[in-house]
Protein backbone atom coordinates (compact mmCIF):
# COMPACT_ATOMS: atom_id res chain seq x y z
CA UNK A 1 0.00 0.00 0.00
CA UNK A 2 1.06 3.21 -0.61
CA UNK A 3 2.08 6.17 1.95
CA UNK A 4 3.25 9.40 1.86
CA UNK A 5 5.30 9.72 4.78
CA UNK A 6 6.18 13.44 6.03
CA UNK A 7 9.14 14.24 8.55
CA UNK A 8 9.62 17.15 10.09
CA UNK A 9 13.11 17.74 10.97
CA UNK A 10 13.87 19.65 14.56
CA UNK A 11 16.86 22.63 14.05
CA UNK A 12 19.15 19.55 16.44
CA UNK A 13 20.66 17.40 15.69
CA UNK A 14 20.15 18.78 11.55
CA UNK A 15 22.52 21.82 12.45
CA UNK A 16 24.97 19.88 13.94
CA UNK A 17 25.12 17.57 11.01
CA UNK A 18 25.37 20.43 8.19
CA UNK A 19 28.17 21.93 10.18
CA UNK A 20 30.31 18.76 10.25
CA UNK A 21 28.90 17.69 6.46
CA UNK A 22 27.80 14.35 7.48
CA UNK A 23 24.02 15.03 6.82
CA UNK A 24 24.28 14.14 3.35
CA UNK A 25 25.64 11.13 4.24
CA UNK A 26 22.81 10.53 6.62
CA UNK A 27 19.90 11.11 4.46
CA UNK A 28 21.55 9.34 1.55
CA UNK A 29 21.46 6.11 3.86
CA UNK A 30 18.37 6.31 4.94
CA UNK A 31 17.27 6.72 1.40
CA UNK A 32 19.05 3.95 0.32
CA UNK A 33 17.53 2.35 3.05
CA UNK A 34 14.06 3.10 2.70
CA UNK A 35 13.30 3.39 -0.63
CA UNK A 36 11.23 5.53 -1.72
CA UNK A 37 9.07 6.18 -4.85
CA UNK A 38 9.61 9.99 -4.30
CA UNK A 39 11.27 11.91 -2.48
CA UNK A 40 11.11 16.01 -2.03
CA UNK A 41 12.65 18.14 0.67
CA UNK A 42 10.63 21.57 1.93
CA UNK A 43 10.33 24.03 4.84
CA UNK A 44 7.46 22.39 6.57
CA UNK A 45 5.81 24.91 9.32
CA UNK A 46 8.90 27.10 9.26
CA UNK A 47 11.19 23.57 9.66
CA UNK A 48 13.23 21.66 7.55
CA UNK A 49 10.96 18.86 6.08
CA UNK A 50 10.42 16.24 3.62
CA UNK A 51 8.03 14.08 1.58
CA UNK A 52 8.19 10.69 0.79
CA UNK A 53 5.91 8.23 -1.07
CA UNK A 54 6.59 4.61 0.28
CA UNK A 55 5.00 1.58 -0.26
CA UNK A 56 3.73 -0.43 3.24
CA UNK A 57 3.20 -3.98 2.80
CA UNK A 58 2.20 -4.10 6.38
CA UNK A 59 1.77 -2.57 9.28
CA UNK A 60 5.35 -4.01 10.91
CA UNK A 61 6.73 -1.81 8.09
CA UNK A 62 6.07 1.46 9.36
CA UNK A 63 9.03 1.27 12.11
CA UNK A 64 11.66 0.50 9.30
CA UNK A 65 10.43 3.79 7.52
CA UNK A 66 10.39 6.30 10.63
CA UNK A 67 12.98 4.98 12.91
CA UNK A 68 16.26 6.35 10.54
CA UNK A 69 14.60 9.74 10.81
CA UNK A 70 14.31 9.23 14.67
CA UNK A 71 16.90 7.93 15.88
CA UNK A 72 19.18 10.02 13.49
CA UNK A 73 17.45 13.70 13.70
CA UNK A 74 14.80 13.22 16.23
CA UNK A 75 12.16 13.96 14.00
CA UNK A 76 8.25 14.13 13.21
CA UNK A 77 7.41 11.06 11.12
CA UNK A 78 3.38 11.30 9.74
CA UNK A 79 1.81 8.64 7.88
CA UNK A 80 -1.22 8.95 5.37
CA UNK A 81 -2.84 6.06 3.32
CA UNK A 82 -2.59 7.49 -0.48
CA UNK A 83 -5.04 6.05 -3.06
CA UNK A 84 -4.77 6.65 -7.10
CA UNK A 85 -8.02 7.37 -8.67
CA UNK A 86 -8.79 3.36 -9.30
CA UNK A 87 -8.40 2.67 -5.75
CA UNK A 88 -11.08 5.27 -5.46
CA UNK A 89 -13.29 3.61 -7.89
CA UNK A 90 -13.05 0.04 -6.02
CA UNK A 91 -13.67 1.72 -2.77
CA UNK A 92 -17.88 1.39 -3.12
CA UNK A 93 -18.21 4.82 -2.80
CA UNK A 94 -22.56 4.80 -4.25
CA UNK A 95 -23.21 1.61 -1.89
CA UNK A 96 -21.68 3.89 0.98
CA UNK A 97 -23.53 6.73 0.33
CA UNK A 98 -26.76 4.50 0.16
CA UNK A 99 -26.08 2.93 3.61
CA UNK A 100 -24.88 5.83 5.49
CA UNK A 101 -26.38 9.23 3.48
Amino acid sequence: MKMLLTVEFPLEPFNSLVRSGKVGEVIGRILETIKPEAAYFTEQDGKRGGVFVVDVSTASAVPSLAEPFFLNFDACCKFRILMTPADLQQAGLAALGKTWG
